[in-house]
């Protein structure tokens, strides 16, 4: 099965109250959820709502699925392709953990417009703190 995923995160400040956004599509069906991070830097949240992203993933799918990740965080695509990430090693260590469970992942940058679904639920969890 093809899953398509689309994570974000927005904060209130650089460190501040931060949420993440996710839209997973699949078998024509569409999951929207949003989740409250706590306080944290930008690059950290963005982090963050991918990990999220991939656990919330592991309770729908399975490691022959096929998995799409979009996401509009250079650093975190960057670093997935890389696999490196110079002040971010520990949660990328974590979303690697989730990511290298799949067989077929395919990772890509896509701009903030193309993005706004899970980026209005970032927020969202940011002003319902949830």
């Amino acid at each position: 099965m093809l899953i398509k995923v689309y994570s974000d995160a927005a904060s209130q400040g650089n460190p501040g109250n931060s949420g993440a956004g996710l839209v997973i599509l699949y078998d024509g069906q569409q999951i929207q959820r949003h989740h409250y991070l706590g306080n944290m830097s930008n690059h950290e949240a963005e982090f963050a709502a991918a990990i999220w992203a991939f656990q919330v993933l592991e309770t729908l799918s399975s490691d022959t699925d096929t998995i799409m990740y979009y996401a509009d965080s250079k650093i975190v695509i960057d670093s997935i392709h890389k696999r490196y990430a110079k002040h971010f090693s520990t949660q990328l260590a974590q979303l690697l953990h989730y990511y290298d469970r799949y067989h077929l992942i395919i990772s890509t940058w896509i701009p903030e417009k193309q993005n706004r679904g899970a980026h209005q639920l970032a927020w969202q969890a940011i002003h319902h703190q949830d």
